[in-house]
């Protein structure tokens, strides 16, 4: 049975995303579909999402727009994995301070209960990459590429901590739901979008 794991195309690191989502599925020999989407018709079919990096207010406001925010809620809320990367991380929260202006009052999914700091890092100049352990789902060492990156504060109890830096919580996980701060769609380590793509044909077997 082949899955389609769908990118999130309305803005941000889309193509990135594309080329480690294939390069992942060549290295486990699974039969996966990889497409770009937009519309709630598109969301509605796939067995898993990943949610770019980029600008989380933009991606939201459109998504809410076009009705995609509502479709997106409903499949995460019945189990499709969903990976959450820097913006798409803000989006999965349930709730967002800028590091500068305070609460925003952007579209969120409420998936994630977790508190939540945009540019926690820094703005665009302050970019730098770290390297980060997520031992729980072993992978003990990745190269983390922060850019404006967000960080987490605080969890809720079903909110499993992935990774740290500086003390700063920079990866999480709910069921089949993965946040990070970082970009793993910007390094050659193909382990996170491995794992991700395992989680998905786990999810449907």
């Amino acid at each position: 049975m082949s899955l389609t794991v769908g990118i999130l195309s309305i803005q941000g690191d889309v193509q990135e995303n594309h080329l480690s989502a294939k390069a992942a599925i060549d290295e486990l020999g699974i039969d996966v579909q990889v497409v770009d989407v937009r519309t709630p018709e598109e969301i509605s079919k796939l067995d898993g999402l990943i949610i770019p990096g980029g600008e989380s207010t933009t991606i939201g406001q459109l998504s809410l727009v076009n009705g995609s925010l509502k479709v997106l809620k409903e499949k995460i809320q019945n189990g499709m994995p969903v990976l959450g990367i820097c913006a798409g991380m803000i989006m999965l929260s349930n709730t967002a301070n800028d590091r500068v202006i305070g609460k925003t009052e952007q579209p969120l999914l409420n998936i994630l209960d977790i508190k939540l700091e945009r540019n926690s890092f820094g703005r665009q100049k302050e970019s730098f990459e770290s390297d980060v352990s997520l031992d729980s789902i072993n992978i003990p060492k990745f190269n983390g590429v922060f850019i404006r990156a967000p960080s987490v504060s605080d969890v809720g109890s079903d909110v499993e901590i992935l990774s740290k830096f500086n003390d700063r919580i920079v990866a999480v996980k709910k069921g089949n739901v993965i946040g990070t701060a970082f970009h793993p769609e910007l390094t050659e380590d193909t382990s996170l979008h491995k794992y991700f793509i395992n989680l998905v044909n786990t999810s449907k077997n």
